[in-house]
């Protein structure tokens, strides 16, 4: 029955108009959404239990965040997938892809199903790994690939399945719903950007940012990500939000992390801590992610190519200044209070080493070096926002 919203009060056309616009918009995105920022808090907070604890056990804290998101994307997804596929209307199976012969679900479902299986397979494999051979003897340990592999399928399927019904919708979204899934894909691209950001954090330490290795890796590791998003996405300054939501979920880890209480349980201790120290504080990517909207919104019917060429100049140009100076001021007396969490430093780290708060002299680039490594920054920007705007091009097309 149609409703007449001429005869309701202004509080019950409220109530209606938003029970219809996030009716369309189905549980499991919400849930798969919820699953990636379960993902990118706990591994956030994982890092920073060993750089306070040490060695954290099959079920501390920051794994139950994790697993969390595996088990809460796995689940709803799955229901999903089932309900669709034995009970959904012949309307409904057109609306997915079939796999197995059996199964019908979106593209978005299917990958957070597929992540949630790798990240609970590899945490029995990850407790018998240390067990075995030692505790944290490596970051890429295969237990540990595994894990990553699984979170970033998973946000990834939060932000296909958030795209594919805004582009199978468009414009027949009522207002209050194109709002929901705008949030929706904000936060769901921006935290996977915080996880594309982590899964190269080792390059990023705040004394090598006078070193053009880490801008090098930054333009092989991030522009493919904000570029395709930005070209995807439905409204302007896609990338923008993505870099405000990653920017807000790393720097409040590094306030709120230290209200808590945490003290070293393994050896040797050479910096005794009483609270939880912070991770990175993060990039200042809104200033290349304002270029890259601005480009993409005035040449974005342009050849790819050039398009990329332009996306990549831009990056380089916008971020580097950006991120070199303001580097300056992390390492300055004004960058030591609490706001930058400068004084973070993990309980095995020397607290009277000499490059504590200076840039590292191994670590810094000038002159013909400093010129010549952009250049191949910029080079490597090319082929990632070619990528990324192949990638989002893609993205833009997916409905189901």
């Amino acid at each position: 029955m149609k409703t007449n919203f001429s005869t309701l009060t202004l509080e019950e056309a409220i109530r209606s108009e938003t029970t219809v616009a996030t009716r369309v918009i189905p549980s499991f995105i919400y849930a798969s959404v919820f699953s990636s920022f379960c993902i990118a808090i706990g591994l956030q907070w994982d890092i920073s239990w060993h750089m306070s604890v040490g060695r954290d056990g099959l079920f501390s804290p920051p794994h139950l965040a994790i697993y969390l998101g595996a088990i809460v994307s796995g689940i709803f997804s799955g229901i999903k997938v089932l309900k669709t596929s034995f009970w959904g209307s012949l309307e409904e199976k057109q609306q997915t892809i079939k796999f197995w012969g059996i199964f019908h679900g979106s593209l978005g479902a299917m990958f957070c199903i597929w992540g949630a299986f790798a990240m609970l397979t590899s945490a029995p494999f990850d407790d018998w790994w240390h067990n075995t051979y030692g505790l944290d003897v490596k970051i890429l340990s295969p237990p540990h690939a595994v894990l990553g592999l699984g979170m970033i399928v998973i946000q990834f399927g939060a932000l296909i399945s958030v795209i594919a019904v805004q582009n199978r919708l468009g414009n027949k979204l009522q207002d209050k719903a194109k709002t929901h899934l705008h949030w929706l894909y904000a936060m769901s691209s921006g935290f996977l950007l915080v996880m594309g950001y982590t899964f190269f954090a080792e390059y990023f330490f705040l004394s090598r940012h006078h070193h053009v290795l880490t801008y090098q890796v930054a333009m092989a590791s991030l522009p493919i990500l904000m570029v395709s998003v930005a070209y995807a996405s439905p409204y302007k300054w896609g990338a923008t939000k993505m870099a405000i939501v990653y920017t807000l979920l790393m720097a409040g880890m590094v306030w709120v992390l230290p209200l808590f209480p945490a003290e070293p349980k393994l050896s040797p201790v050479y910096n005794y801590i009483t609270r939880f120290q912070p991770f990175h504080f993060p990039f200042i990517l809104i200033v290349p992610a304002m270029v890259i909207d601005l480009i993409i919104s005035k040449w974005k019917s342009r050849n790819k190519w050039i398009l990329a060429a332009a996306l990549s100049l831009g990056f380089v140009i916008s971020f580097v200044p950006a991120q070199w100076y303001f580097a300056e001021l992390q390492m300055s007396e004004y960058g030591r209070g609490w706001f930058f969490g400068r004084y973070s430093l993990p309980y095995f780290a020397n607290p009277d080493s000499p490059y504590r708060y200076i840039f590292h002299p191994n670590y810094i680039s000038q002159g013909w070096d400093l010129i010549k490594g952009l250049g191949i920054a910029s080079l490597i920007g090319l082929l990632t926002c070619r990528l990324g705007l192949a990638w989002g091009n893609w993205m833009s097309q997916v409905k189901r």
